[in-house]
């Protein structure tokens, strides 16, 4: 070995206790080239940084995820630690690693340094698996644990190697601070300078559901020479959009999925209609009007309201919602300097509770709505009203704009035979219906809380309030609104929910930007996007005015496409797509997508079209239906990541009137929705389990539907599953169907002949009666 090789060996050599002969020329030596990590000696003379402790709250530390660092293999230079030393013994070595590991003073010491008692036996195994299994270790870590073997060091001499190797697993611990000052959310009104830099002035119109409010922000939206209008759905922005134009304000519209401008050669027109998360805070206005502003406490939306509040750069901003809005609103613009004008306003039309439920269908008269929180129950009250010779329109959230729009159109039309509406609360903004009575199916409706958590329970005040306010509108036919439950025991419930008072609301959403996960991916390179919006949301600090919105949708899609070459900013981007999660094809569409993406292959209208297996044909059941519905979201999934990667989804023109071509085959299906059901229910495809025959109703409070049936909510007795009195009993089976409304007359007579063909068949006549018995509907 040369003369200056060997110099620089000796100089990093660790000087201290036991050295011997060997502790002078390191010294001098390492005067010159510098010591290393733990040259210091003894761990207790270490003192934790000064981000181990912090004023914040302690991180969740299960969601740092370890990284591998693998174990060094035989080095070119050869193990120049065993040239100076000795070869270590690997099982002297594992008993001074185990001694290490169970020193109470080498576990504190850790926990300073943010390694609790997790990370911190995580990083040991991960640690020790390192040491033993490399061929060759760095030359300062060998010699430590041979001067250790022969007590000439001491083990906690170990600590700055075990923390240098803990950081690489958990590079989390080496920039907590970083990551605290990036996730600080605690003053949103800064991230909008534009709209500080002005006095806006805020006006409220608050009122309850037909109460005027909206019209008249619109009319002062109209009558400005710029402004924007911010909804919470397409439908209510296509509708806007349509005012305005024909009132003759060019106008122009911008969804996620769909951009239309009316100036000639693309040119911006004055106004705009958008779906509230696409308003742009940066384009000047004079007015701009944010519509169901109560929605800024959404779990999973809220950050779009928020974000509009603070960040809209208007002279006027107008916003129409509950009165429950008023107060947060008020608060959080108090930081920014702006006064709130509240206009109030009384409801146009009255609206009253009946007292009495509707009990059967038998009952249902032009302009009822039967409102629903299960397709299960939209597709056997829709059945069982065709069973009673009446045709009815159906809506429910996963049918297209445009199949809802003709089914509303339908409904409405007073030369339509059509008088009867199923539908699920997406009846309660968008749609311009007439209806004159609104009944409730059920009470209880499926949510996600803030935690992403599904809850059943019953609607809240402010859904019974915006869903009953349907009834009676002031632009309908009927000018005085009524308000019903299907079944007995419901009725008190809602007259309680309807007279509780609307709870103010708390705080408003907000939700990290791009830019934001990019400086964290900047700390934690090696981290999946997933796990990163965990650790934002975890260390995020807001004050009591704000929530972080839940994200699950958005990591379930990183978590979907995580194996995906792509880079974070487009990684990003495709998380945010609107996807709906329980649809499988819609899924793995998106995966599909990426996939192309990453291959910078662009997805073509031939390649769509071979995609989806184009042409599709009319459904002949509910599972097609459910089919072709899930095909349309993937054209609408194209067209919003047209928009962003217009090279790489290059037709969206093509695709757009594609998807015209399927509302127009959905529409046909949900046009004959009771066919649909009564084919998917003779093939066992459909589910509608059997009702009880007990209760005058047809569906009544004991339905065994999965909205009923989870119902956790006390009421003055369940009278559904009550046993028939005597005088019922003695009735024949046959009178009490036809009594329930379960068989007509023409259906008694028809199953009498069949009786009569099938009365020497024995056991075809077993299996006819046990089949009529446990399915009324089967004709």
């Amino acid at each position: 070995m040369s003369l200056p090789r060997c110099t620089l060996l000796w100089a990093r050599l660790p000087a201290g206790r036991g050295a011997g002969p060997r502790a002078a020329p390191c010294s001098a030596l390492r005067a010159l080239v510098g010591s290393f990590p733990g040259a210091s000696g003894r761990v207790p003379c270490l003192a934790a940084s000064s981000s181990a402790s912090g004023g914040s709250k302690a991180p969740n530390t299960s969601l740092f995820v370890p990284l591998t660092v693998k174990p060094q293999g035989p080095s070119a230079d050869g193990d120049v630690g065993a040239e100076l030393t000795r070869p270590l013994d690997k099982n002297e070595v594992k008993k001074i690693l185990d001694k290490f590991y169970k020193r109470q003073e080498i576990q504190k010491l850790s926990a300073d340094y943010g390694l609790d008692a997790r990370l911190f036996h995580q990083a040991f195994i991960s640690f020790r698996n390192y040491i033993m299994q490399s061929h060759s270790l760095d030359v300062d870590i060998h010699i430590v644990l041979n001067d250790i073997c022969f007590s000439a060091a001491h083990v906690d001499d170990l600590f700055p190697f075990f923390l240098r190797h803990a950081k690489q697993i958990f590079p989390v611990l080496e920039c907590k601070d970083d990551l605290r000052k990036i996730s600080d959310l605690r003053i949103p009104p800064n991230w909008y300078p534009e709209a500080r830099a002005r006095q806006r002035k805020i006006i409220f119109h608050s009122g309850p559901t037909n109460s005027g409010k909206t019209y008249h922000a619109i009319q002062r939206y109209l009558s400005a020479t710029s402004g924007v209008y911010c909804g919470p759905l397409k439908l209510l922005a296509h509708e806007i959009f349509e005012k305005s134009n024909a009132a003759g304000v060019p106008c122009d519209l911008v969804t996620g999925e769909e951009r239309l401008t009316v100036e000639p050669e693309g040119k911006q027109a004055t106004h705009v209609s958008c779906t509230v998360e696409m308003c742009n805070v940066a384009t000047p206005y004079e007015v701009a009007v944010i519509d169901e502003i109560q929605m800024i406490r959404d779990p999973a939306r809220g950050w779009a309201w928020t974000r509009a509040l603070l960040g809209l750069c208007a002279e006027e901003v107008h916003l129409c919602g509950e009165s429950a809005a008023i107060n947060l609103v008020s608060e959080l613009l108090y930081t920014t300097g702006e006064e709130v004008e509240v206009q109030k306003y009384e409801r146009l039309t009255p609206i009253s509770v009946l007292d009495h439920a509707l009990e059967s269908l038998d009952n249902l008269q032009p302009g009822d709505c039967i409102v629903c929180f299960s397709k299960n129950d939209i597709y056997s009250v829709s059945r069982q009203i065709e069973i009673r010779g009446l045709e009815s329109a159906v809506i429910y959230g996963s049918l297209p704009p445009g199949t809802k729009l003709a089914q509303a159109r339908k409904f409405n039309d007073p030369n339509d035979p059509c008088k009867i509406l199923v539908a699920t609360d997406a009846i309660g903004m968008g749609l311009n219906l007439s209806i004159r009575r609104i009944i409730f199916y059920s009470l209880i409706k499926p949510s996600i809380n803030e935690k992403g958590e599904k809850e059943l329970e019953p609607i809240t005040t402010s859904q019974a309030l915006q869903i009953a306010g349907r009834a009676g509108r002031f632009s309908s036919h009927f000018k005085e609104g009524q308000v019903t439950t299907m079944h007995r025991d419901d009725l008190a419930l809602l007259k309680d929910i309807l007279n509780r008072p609307v709870d103010p609301i708390q705080a408003a959403g907000l939700h990290p930007t791009a830019e934001q996960i990019e400086m964290f991916a900047y700390h934690l390179p090696e981290t999946t996007l997933s796990n990163l919006i965990d650790i934002f949301v975890d260390f995020a600090q807001v004050d009591g005015q704000y929530f972080v919105c839940n994200m699950d949708d958005f990591k379930f899609s990183a978590e979907l496409i995580q194996h995906i070459p792509l880079s974070l900013r487009v990684r990003y981007v495709f998380c945010t797509a609107p996807i709906n999660k329980k649809q499988p094809f819609v899924c793995s569409s998106l995966l599909q997508f990426a996939r192309q993406y990453s291959r910078n292959e662009p997805l073509t209208f031939a390649w769509l079209r071979r995609y989806i297996k184009w042409p599709l044909l009319p459904p002949k059941n509910i599972k097609d239906l459910m089919d072709l519905e899930a095909v349309h979201d993937v054209f609408d999934l194209y067209l919003w990541l047209s928009y962003r990667f217009i090279d790489m989804f290059p037709d969206s023109s093509l695709v757009r009137s594609l998807q015209k071509e399927l509302d127009v085959i959905i529409q046909e299906g949900v046009h004959n929705i009771t066919k649909l059901i009564k084919i998917s229910e003779s093939r066992k495809l459909l589910n509608l389990e059997s009702l009880p025959s007990g209760d005058q109703s047809l569906l009544s409070g004991a339905s065994k539907s999965p909205a009923r049936r989870t119902r956790g909510t006390k009421s003055a007795g369940n009278k559904a599953t009550e046993p028939l009195s005597p005088s019922d009993k003695e009735l024949p089976l046959a009178s009490r169907l036809v009594q329930q409304g379960l068989l007509t007359a023409d259906m008694l007579r028809q199953l009498q002949k069949e009786w009569l063909t099938q009365q020497p068949e024995h056991s075809r006549e077993k299996v006819g009666t046990r089949r009529k018995k446990k399915d009324p509907d089967s004709d």
